[in-house]
């Protein structure tokens, strides 16, 4: 599944119970072949994605290759181990990215 899909699907595997009073935006700044930005907004109990960055400040960036987005999001990669080995970059608000993570399911 390509990154694109990946961001695309991101909508159907979205939370929304839990994301009770959950206002935040990451930004995805991915680097390799099938890299670019992705900015995933979460307000109002809704989750929506575009594609480059947005006009305000994220919450958070979080930087690393397509591949390991990819396989994040397969599950053969695990995020904690990523984030310590460096191959997950956050800057800005870590608990953002880690409510996100939950939310969606990865």
């Amino acid at each position: 599944m390509s990154v694109a899909d990946l961001f695309n699907t991101m909508p159907s595997r979205f939370q929304a119970d839990k994301a009770a009073d959950t206002a935040m935006g990451i930004l995805f700044d991915l680097s390799g072949a099938d890299g670019g930005q992705w900015y995933v907004n979460i307000a109002g109990g809704q989750l929506a994605v575009s594609e480059g960055a947005p006009a305000a400040a994220p919450s958070a960036t979080v930087k690393m290759t397509s591949e390991d987005f990819q396989a994040l999001s397969s599950g053969s990669l695990n995020p904690m181990m990523a984030f310590m080995t460096g191959k997950v970059k956050v800057e800005g608000d870590l608990n953002s990215v880690m409510k996100f993570q939950q939310l969606v399911g990865f």
